[in-house]
């Protein structure tokens, strides 16, 4: 055993009391919900172990889940781990936590006056005594990878044989295997990655607000973790940067010093104690997207690369798993200051890193990478064989547009005239973009090249198909479609299921939701080909759509949900498609009163929309984060985003945009009467629709038109001229019901029910059935957002047809005391000491839970015996549930 050189006091050795003492929770943490012990996932198991890099907050998390454990009264032993702690040094550890921890100067005793070899024996002493105490405890050993493999082997031990009253919680980082995959395998024990660590999205806006409160908007929060990929470490970094008074926009938006800063601050502190070698390794390998042992160690020159990768990955969090076994990725933060770094590098040098990647890239299939570097290597001709071999697949099958349109930057024009299929690909990448009218010219090429079959006729009809929906311009669909829609010359599977998208799509614009979902499901059945998830997803777009359109909000959600975050998972959250389905999702779930989810959803995505949404995804995205702009009580907000809509609709030549913002405006302002201004703009819509230069097409006219209905029927609702009002709901509503687009027809019902009201005339049974179909399709805001004065009837006629339950026995329940809010009587700090006053702590239990001193509890519990007229502890608490300050949970 061991012998240590000082003691305190009582005999114990210093530093023991150093490693059992655990470290304070960080001011600005956030109470992640699905990492609580109380969580549904984590509730019933005797052991935790999280295991992850350094900077992935685990001894932040083992902290929290201390102070939960403090909070319910349980005993919280800590042991920080050392290099030199042999088996008998960790358990006089634990054994001297569990003392500490439980306030019993004789617990452990023979253990820690064990001066026997370590082995075995003074473990099972430690759990015997834990067995004897008949008291829930919780053992917390952080940086257990320092243990040599002896006292790991002592420490699997500890953990197999543990009695029932025991729970361990363990952080290690990757390396430091603890050789207790049985014990996972049984689920007695849950295993944390650095996959459930990183912040979600949703927990990033609550940890920025909670620490920059509206100083950092939705946006720039969202930007911030798309940075950081919601990595801990480097979140904590960025906000430490913005708090010494940087401007948070300039520093998010990755063009400022600021941005640099924050980059280069974040590299220094991960490869500050690299040795020169690995900081070497790293810059020649950051040039890769993805990396593999055997690629890195072609590309760098290092023999070692697969021992270097190995190493680097658990000491540092530089790396993170990509799909597919022995694959790591770099963080972006770290990968972009690297290669900067990459750059200053000897320009031969350079050219022979991307040249040896090539060359492995293109043995192992990965044509799009090897093209890349086969490029940055000065080999033009093999750079662009190896695109045409690559992008169109890379874009049918994955999606990648930003790949192709690089292309197109860098390649002559007369190189993708010999290359037909780099010609479709760009075309394909135009038509679903802003620079949909370019996709005609590249189709153009591909048709006046000889030999062109019907297969390719078809697809470029597909392609023109695509770039008309991009213009808004349905009638244009339709006629490009037709020629096409019996006899499909088409082989490929990508480009079948296009065709059903298509159709789909048709059906949809020519008012018949229902036979669009019809078509997409039996073209999912006829076309089981692999290799086609990513043109399939725009199928759930189509149905998504679909149920929007009817107002089925309830099945648009249970759709959409699972299809944005399998979309964000695969092809990245900025991504086009992403954004476009987020926007639908959005629009559903502001209908569901769900506004926190849909200015989750919007949150730092408009820019993209606005250049590669599709026209509806882009009204849906405006219209919705107007609304909730509008809830939230800024109007001008919500006028700016509506002015921001139709500047975007100017910008891409979408006029249909623009009359579907002023629309918008002119609902806004019925809403406060303003009368004269909703004239105005009922007006500038009219002057817009005579344009003879707009599409004539009668679908593109009658969506049109449809909006101008409805906006003229709600300038007449701020006038308050009803009979006016009638005439102008009724119309749009006959054209609302031709399109089955069922959300708008309920909500005209309800606008008709309160023009009947004003006027006099029967009312109450209309707006019922209005209130009887939003329930049944899930439109919980509908008539709210119609107009104020149409939810406050709705609230009204909900209340009063709300009957008590009669029951016979036993008898009603008096009325409740109503709650007193907290606010008003206690101190934040009075209300958690309360809280934990209600389970019975000491005094000295609830100081360690909230990390205060037992005097500061004292004085708080003395201010609770005054205000509450109690002489008790058990008088506080009952008074405290008397007022309603403490709820039934208490």
């Amino acid at each position: 055993m061991a012998t240590f050189p000082s003691t305190d006091a009582t005999g114990t050795p210093r530093d023991l009391l150093l490693k059992v003492t655990p470290p304070r929770v960080p001011r600005h943490l956030v109470s992640r919900a699905r990492l609580l012990t109380s969580a549904e996932a984590l509730r019933d198991h005797a052991v935790f172990v999280v295991q992850a890099p350094s900077g992935f907050g685990k001894t932040s998390l083992l902290a929290q889940w201390r102070l939960e454990y403090l909070g319910r009264g349980m005993p919280v032993a800590w042991v920080s781990a050392q290099n030199h702690d042999d088996p008998g040094r960790l358990v006089q550890s634990l054994a001297l936590a569990l003392r500490v921890a439980t306030g019993r100067p004789a617990f452990g005793r023979s253990v820690l006056e064990d001066d026997r070899p370590g082995n075995l024996g003074s473990a099972t002493a430690l759990l015997s005594e834990l067995t004897q105490a008949a008291l829930d405890v919780v053992l917390v050993i952080d940086e257990a990878e320092r243990l040599p493999p002896a006292s790991r082997e002592a420490l699997a031990y500890l953990l197999r044989n543990a009695p029932p009253n025991v729970r361990t919680l363990i952080a290690t980082r990757p390396d430091g295997r603890l050789g207790i995959e049985d014990l996972v395998a049984y689920g007695q024990c849950v295993e944390i990655g650095p996959a459930l660590l990183k912040f979600s999205l949703d927990e990033t806006l609550q940890l920025v607000h909670a620490r920059f409160g509206a100083r950092v908007d939705r946006d720039m929060a969202a930007r911030l973790h798309e940075l950081t990929e919601g990595w801990p470490l480097g979140l904590q970094l960025a906000m430490t940067i913005i708090s010494r008074g940087a401007d948070a926009h300039a520093a998010l938006s990755g063009t400022t010093a600021t941005a640099g800063e924050l980059q280069a601050e974040l590299v220094r502190l991960l490869l500050v104690n690299l040795d020169p070698d690995d900081r070497d390794f790293l810059v020649r390998i950051a040039v890769l997207d993805l990396l593999h042992p055997d690629l890195c160690r072609a590309a760098s020159g290092a023999e070692d690369a697969a021992a270097r990768l190995t190493r680097l990955s658990n000491d540092t969090p530089v790396f993170a798993a990509a799909e597919g076994g022995d694959w790591l990725r770099m963080h972006a933060l770290a990968r972009d200051v690297l290669r900067q770094r990459f750059s200053a590098l000897d320009a031969a040098e350079q050219v022979a890193v991307h040249a040896r990647a090539a060359q492995w890239l293109a043995a192992h299939d990965l044509l799009d990478e090897a093209a890349r570097h086969a490029l940055s290597a000065g080999q033009h001709q093999a750079a662009y064989e190896l695109a045409e071999r690559s992008l169109y697949e890379s874009l049918m099958r994955r999606g990648r547009q930003a790949a192709v349109l690089e292309w197109l930057a860098q390649m002559p024009a007369g190189e993708l005239d010999r290359r037909p299929r780099l010609l479709l690909a760009v075309a394909w990448t135009l038509a679903s973009s802003e620079r949909h009218e370019e996709a005609g010219r590249f189709v153009g090429r591909i048709l006046a090249q000889p030999g062109v079959s019907d297969a390719l006729r078809c697809e470029c009809a597909l392609i023109l198909g695509g770039a008309a929906v991009f213009a808004d311009d349905p009638d244009r669909f339709v006629e490009l479609h037709a020629p096409w829609t019996e006899a499909v010359p088409l082989t490929d599977p990508l480009l079948r299921q296009s065709h059903a998208n298509r159709m789909a799509y048709r059906a949809l614009l020519e008012g018949e939701p229902a036979l669009a979902r019809l078509r997409q499901q039996q073209a999912l059945r006829g076309h089981p080909g692999q290799g086609i998830d990513y043109v399939r997803r725009w199928s759930e777009l189509v149905i998504g759509l679909s149920y929007a359109w009817e107002g089925q909000v309830l099945l648009a959600e249970q759709l959409l949900r699972p299809a944005v975050a399998g979309a964000e998972a695969e092809l990245g959250r900025r991504h086009r498609f992403s954004c476009n389905l987020a926007a639908l999702l959005a629009a559903v779930a502001w209908e569901r009163d769900l506004p926190g989810d849909a200015a989750t959803l919007l949150a730092d995505r408009l820019d993209v929309l606005e250049h590669s949404g599709l026209p509806e995804s882009l009204l849906q995205a405006y219209r919705t984060a107007a609304r909730i702009a509008a809830a939230e009580g800024a109007e001008h907000r919500a006028l700016e985003l509506l002015n921001a809509l139709d500047a975007a609709g100017v910008a891409r030549r979408l006029p249909r945009l623009r009359i579907a913002s002023l629309a918008e405006q002119v609902r806004l302002h019925a809403q406060r009467h303003r009368a004269q201004t909703c004239r105005e703009l009922c007006e500038r819509i009219d002057a817009q629709l005579a344009d003879p230069a707009l599409p004539q097409g009668p679908l593109w006219r009658r969506s049109v038109e449809m909006l101008r209905d409805v906006a003229r029927a709600h300038a007449a609702i701020a006038a308050r001229d009803w009979p006016d009002a009638l005439a102008q709901l009724a119309r749009a509503d006959e054209q609302a019901r031709q399109c089955k687009q069922g959300g708008l027809h309920i909500e005209l019902l309800g606008l008709r029910a309160l023009a009947l009201e004003r006027c006099g005339q029967p009312s109450q049974a209309l707006l019922r059935e209005a209130i009887d179909l939003a329930r049944a399709y899930g439109l919980q805001r509908v008539f709210s957002d119609a107009h104020p004065d149409l939810g406050a009837w709705v609230g009204t006629l909900a209340a009063e047809s709300a009957q008590p339950e009669i029951v016979a026995l036993p008898p009603a329940p008096a009325a409740p005391v109503p709650s007193v809010p907290r606010g008003a009587v206690l101190t934040p700090k009075e209300g958690e000491v309360l809280a934990l006053l209600a389970r019975n702590l000491s005094n000295k239990e609830i100081g360690r839970a909230m990390q205060a001193g037992e005097t500061t509890i004292k004085w708080h519990v003395k201010n609770l015996f005054a205000k509450l007229d109690a002489g008790t502890r058990t008088q506080v608490v009952q008074r405290a549930r008397i007022l309603g300050l403490l709820g039934p949970e208490h």
